[in-house]
């Protein structure tokens, strides 16, 4: 065997050995692309695209710490104090359509005990809000219009009847001009008048810096009504505020309570609220406020109530809140100390 013989079988078998191995090789398969989570800024911020879809989504909430003081809080106090803490946590998710944004809202609040807590709830989660809407249209559970106050923690809104119901409604809104109707669902106890309905009907105005709102209700279950009046206006480092309300007679709206039918103090067929949100620092707010009520619905009487509220914000996302009321009839003291993390 020359050289050149030995030369052309090493080749082959080299060959051989090597096609062997290539066709024993495994070859790993592509990962499929990740498609990361991506920033929505069409809604403002904190938003981001739910994956493999259009629709933005946004989280947010708070966990909150209260120690409400005096002798006139809430009935689960044993003495003159009460310490409570609750969390919410909110959904909401926004897409845009042909119709308009499409919106859908789920915010759940959980006390730390419902006995300590005052909740409404017999369990300690239940949903605060939940609803959806499209362009002007909006049904579920949520806030009304009624429950819109005035800064500060002293006026007695909606003079203590709920402000949140089963609602669907329907709001224009202009570049200054708004208009609003709904229809609630009033759900009085069975043996008074049952399921009942009522209407609120909103207009609201822009002039410049400042905004005008005038609100009217009717309860068809009882047949009484209330109308307000409220307005607010930069005014020197702060923000005045006040209202006006007229109510013919207690209803789910004002001055009543709908769960029980109680009666409630602080309201009566006219009120009066203000206050002066002063900014002193970028960190600091003093808030004042004064409501005072003719013919109350409870005893006739009038009554009156005036109180200081201050807010200080500790660090980006962490704020404290303190606030000291008196009220005339009864002669009481209440307030409340609050450190609230939102996020």
């Amino acid at each position: 065997m020359n050289i050149k013989s030995l030369l052309l079988g090493s080749a082959a078998a080299l060959a051989a050995v090597s096609g062997a191995q290539a066709a024993d090789a495994i070859v790993a398969a592509e990962p499929e692309p990740m498609e990361y989570v991506r920033v929505c800024d069409a809604f403002g911020t904190g938003y981001f695209y739910i994956p493999g879809t259009e629709t933005c989504l946004k989280i947010s909430g708070y966990v909150r710490f209260t120690v409400d003081i005096g002798n006139s809080t809430n009935s689960y106090n044993a003495d003159d104090w009460d310490a409570w803490t609750r969390g919410r946590v909110e959904f909401q998710s926004k897409s845009d359509t042909e119709l308009g944004t499409l919106t859908g809202l789920i915010a759940i609040h959980g006390e730390s005990s419902r006995d300590n807590s005052g909740s409404s709830s017999g369990d300690n989660f239940y949903f605060d809000e939940v609803y959806l809407s499209l362009g002007g249209f909006k049904a579920g559970d949520y806030y009304n219009w009624w429950d819109k106050g005035i800064n500060g923690e002293t006026d007695v809104n909606a003079g203590g009847a709920r402000t949140r119901f089963t609602s669907i409604s329907y709001t224009y809104t202009g570049d200054a001009f708004s208009a609003g109707v709904q229809v609630d669902e009033l759900s009085y106890p069975k043996l008074v008048h049952g399921q009942e309905v009522g209407i609120e009907a909103i207009v609201s105005a822009k002039f410049g810096a400042v905004s005008v709102d005038l609100l009217g209700a009717y309860d068809l279950g009882v047949e009484e009504g209330a109308i307000r009046l409220l307005a607010s206006a930069p005014v020197g480092p702060g923000t005045l505020q006040g209202f006006v309300i007229w109510g013919s007679d207690p209803s789910a709206y004002y001055g009543g309570n709908i769960g029980t039918g109680a009666i409630t103090d602080m309201a009566g067929e006219w009120t009066v609220a203000a206050s002066y949100a002063f900014d002193v620092t970028d960190k600091l707010k003093l808030t004042p406020g004064f409501q005072y009520v003719w013919d109350e619905f409870i005893d006739g009487d009038e009554d009156w109530k005036a109180g200081l509220t201050v807010d200080y914000a500790i660090t980006s996302g962490l704020a404290f809140k303190g606030s000291v009321q008196y009220q005339d009839d009864p002669d009481a003291w209440s307030g409340f100390v609050r450190l609230q993390r939102t996020f």
